[in-house]
């Protein structure tokens, strides 16, 4: 493992601009002696190609990550050997709390593109929290995020209609970009179609067509990976199944 790298404030505020550190630090009131020893325990990894593992399944807890740049997808395999994506993480998210409560990991993550990742060694970092109350209050903030991440990928297998998975997923993307402070109303898909698929527990054919349809509707335009959303009350109508509720209930008039 790398020596911990120097960081000055200046250069802290613009590397984590976008990202969790800055929840975890700059908003909480830290400075002089106390934001120094929280830049002693961050680390910056070497540069990350695509495919590139930060930790695999049964790896022992030693850090907690965030990609200052880049995108990574954490997955597991399946009982006959096929990837399931278990999630994706933007820049500015906080990710490998999978193995704190059994101090291994149960999943591996992967970057999908070039990254960097800001690396906190977990028992430095609760050391640091343990004596900062406002720092253990916004990592315990950002633990909760990742929570609910957790809990939005459940919500989205639990929905009867592939539409209405799809347009979940992207309106839950554009909400997430928007809270890193990117644009949430044009932006670029990071992972692949197929990586969604089996993301969503759909086929890939089901993906495409989906978007397609998203698309030929006029609630979303699509361009390669590039997707821009035209109408947003409409994407999360698609994602509520209300579109889905209005149109059997307008066969149920055309029967009646």
């Amino acid at each position: 493992m790398n020596d911990p790298i120097p960081l000055d404030l200046v250069r802290l505020r613009r590397s984590c601009a976008d990202c969790s550190l800055q929840q975890l630090c700059l908003p909480a009131g830290i400075e002089g002696d106390d934001l120094k020893r929280l830049e002693n325990v961050v680390q910056r990894r070497r540069p990350l190609e695509a495919g590139d593992r930060l930790f695999r399944t049964g790896d022992p807890l030693q850090s907690v990550f965030v990609a200052s740049e880049g995108t990574f997808k954490t997955v597991g395999i399946s009982e006959a050997g096929e990837e399931l994506v278990l999630g994706f993480h933007l820049p500015g998210e906080l990710f490998g709390l999978d193995a704190i409560g059994t101090g291994y990991h149960r999943c591996e993550a992967i970057a999908l593109g070039k990254a960097r990742v800001c690396e906190l060694p977990f028992s430095e970092l609760s050391t640091v929290a343990a004596q900062l109350p406002s720092l253990q209050l916004q990592l315990l903030r950002v633990m909760g995020q990742s929570t609910n991440r957790d809990q939005d990928h459940l919500d989205v297998l639990t929905r009867r209609q592939a539409s209405e998975r799809i347009a979940f997923f992207v309106e839950g993307l554009a909400q997430r970009y928007r809270r890193i402070g990117q644009s949430g109303d044009e932006f670029l898909l990071p992972m692949s179609r197929d990586e969604i698929a089996r993301y969503l527990g759909l086929a890939l054919e089901t993906v495409s067509r989906n978007f397609s349809k998203l698309h030929e509707e006029g609630v979303i335009a699509v361009r390669g990976r590039r997707v821009r959303i035209i109408d947003g009350a409409a994407l999360h109508a698609a994602a509520s199944g209300c579109e889905a509720e209005a149109t059997r209930a307008e066969r149920r008039r055309a029967r009646a």
